[in-house]
């Protein structure tokens, strides 16, 4: 299971938002690239960043930044935030992103997210669902910044882009973001379970290291780690060490 520590940017500046939310923000540091190379210098392979100026605004996008992020940091970097066009996913890359994450348009226009699979490859598109657990404990997907519920089922959501290749998906439980309450561990067990062919990263709600085991045992490829590390709840070594 891969450990990855998280950057969200926002203004040069790396923040943490809880439940996304841009009135419910906490500031970690003026200089995302030495916070990246400290992640590097524990051990860490892969770095998670999230653009939340591109996410509300595409011509804000911090794309140099993430190029110096992922030219300087010694991580490998998958990145997202508001794509919304092909082009998008072009200039990422070519600034040096290993992975392009697609969220709200994945739900709401399937078929040209499918294309994106198919063009760019399953190792450089991740998807990312962000769910709420319904009356019924059903995880559906919301979008627009969480603020908006589609009502679609992350299973029937999952299972419409299988046949595109689709390989990786980061999934979010919006209920724990950033609220260190621990991590939805049944929810991705069961994902893991129904769909094997599929690589999840668990995401939202990571608290301590006791979080850590079951979601590899579960199976988990990968657990994003953000607000934690930077409340010293534990470092980065004991993460990797689990």
């Amino acid at each position: 299971m891969i450990v990855y520590p998280a950057i969200d940017l926002r203004g040069g500046r790396v923040v943490r938002l809880t439940e996304g939310k841009f009135d419910q923000e906490k500031t970690y540091g003026d200089d995302p690239l030495l916070v990246a190379r400290g992640f590097a210098a524990a051990g860490a392979t892969w770095l998670h960043v999230v653009d939340l100026d591109g996410a509300k605004d595409p011509a804000q996008r911090q794309t140099a930044l993430l190029q110096k992020l992922a030219g300087e940091s010694g991580l490998l970097v998958q990145t997202g935030g508001g794509i919304r066009e092909v082009t998008q996913i072009d200039a990422l890359l070519s600034a040096g992103a290993e992975r392009v994450i697609v969220g709200s348009l994945a739900v709401k226009e399937p078929a040209r997210v499918r294309e994106w699979l198919g063009r760019f490859g399953g190792e450089r598109i991740i998807l990312a669902p962000d769910v709420r657990l319904d009356a019924s404990g059903i995880p559906r997907i919301a979008a627009a910044g969480w603020q908006e519920s589609t009502g679609v089922a992350l299973d029937d959501f999952l299972t419409g882009y299988l046949p595109a290749g689709l390989r990786h998906i980061l999934c979010t439980d919006i209920s724990r973001d950033g609220k260190l309450t621990g991590p939805n561990t049944a929810l991705y067990a069961g994902l893991i379970n129904r769909f094997p062919t599929l690589q999840i990263q668990a995401s939202g709600g990571v608290a301590a290291l006791s979080d850590l085991p079951p979601l590899r045992a579960a199976g988990a490829a990968g657990v994003i780690v953000g607000r934690a590390l930077y409340e010293k709840k534990f470092t980065l070594q004991e993460a990797l060490a689990c």
